[in-house]
């Protein structure tokens, strides 16, 4: 049997949930689908609790980069750190070191995606960010693999699970607001300090990506036009109602001729389409191709496992052609 070697650097959600796919829960299924077993030898992480609840060998820990960035016995990095500049550095030297690197890290990805992708390029090592937008959705890799026969002339999606729950709960139980964004933050859905999210900020990144992956063009998210969820009232949701629809928050571009146009905004979606059937945290990616037509993919945005399980189909996808 094949073994291949990872880092993972960040034992937080996501990092957990990764090791818990890929070492425990679906270990002896992924061995056995696969031919490769996956032998975890360093962890960049200053908390040793989170390893011992894990139960992985202390001495796997690091504090270092460089011991995983620069290291022999490490052929995939897992970056789960989260943040922008830190994180970016340290996955381009492991590009720039021929190691291949898988992130959930939408926010890295969007400011750094020609960055990231030229040091891959540039070694031949592979950089797959399959969990970066949509959470377990593979919407990304139908885009670039089977889909990739395809001119892309729109991309628009509900890709913020925080922004569509706090919506949801307005529109179909007359919650206000600030009622819905307690709850989110109550059932882990937004984080303490929601702004990233409320105000259209991770949508924009995550749409940043989409962007150059279907019409080859990177757009920075903060060149994005962007308006978030605050400013919409019940008035609003209201008259969406009597106009047979709802009001989502859209991140959603497209490609007329040579002129790429994008936004992410609260729009109004007719009931008939299939984007208006997504609901509380749920996230879907709507893509339109002139070979294929119309698709949707849909299904958890976010948690450990839904984003873990895109994680290890990149880990795995890297290690086969190891």
């Amino acid at each position: 049997m094949k073994n291949v070697n990872i880092a993972i650097l960040g034992l937080g959600t996501v990092g957990g949930g990764t090791y818990e796919i890929l070492s425990k829960m679906n270990r002896g299924l992924i061995e056995n689908r696969t031919g490769i077993q996956f032998t975890l030898t360093k962890v960049l992480e200053r908390d040793l609790s989170r390893l011992e609840a894990l139960g992985i060998d202390p001495a796997c820990a690091v504090t270092d980069p460089d011991l995983i960035t620069e290291a022999d016995d490490v052929d995939i990095v897992i970056e789960s750190l989260g943040g922008i500049d830190f994180p970016s550095a340290v996955m381009e030297k492991a590009l720039l070191n021929g190691k291949s690197v898988v992130t959930p890290n939408k926010a890295a990805v969007a400011a750094n995606f020609d960055k990231l992708t030229k040091a891959a390029k540039s070694s031949g090592a592979q950089f797959r960010f399959e969990a970066s937008v949509g959470g377990g959705i593979p919407a990304l890799t139908a885009i670039q693999e089977a889909l990739s026969g395809n001119k892309f002339t729109e991309v628009m999606g509900i890709v913020n699970g925080t922004t569509n729950y706090i919506l949801t709960k307005m529109g179909e139980e007359g919650w206000s607001y600030e009622d819905a964004l307690k709850d989110a933050q109550a059932r882990g859905f937004a984080e303490a300090d929601p702004t990233a999210d409320v105000e259209g900020i991770d949508a924009a990144n995550k749409l940043s990506i989409l962007m150059a992956l279907c019409f080859g063009e990177y757009i920075h998210p903060d060149d994005i036009t962007r308006e978030g969820i605050t400013g919409v009232t019940m008035a609003d949701i209201e008259e969406a109602k009597a106009k047979g629809g709802k009001i989502k928050l859209i991140a959603g571009a497209k490609k007329r001729g040579a002129i790429l146009s994008y936004s992410v905004k609260p729009t109004f979606i007719p009931n008939e389409h299939p984007l208006a059937g997504v609901s509380n945290e749920f996230n879907a990616i709507y893509v339109t191709g002139n070979a294929v037509g119309e698709l949707m993919f849909y299904g958890k945005g976010a948690g450990a496992l839904p984003t873990g399980s895109a994680v290890v189909g990149d880990i795995i996808a890297i290690a086969k052609t190891l």
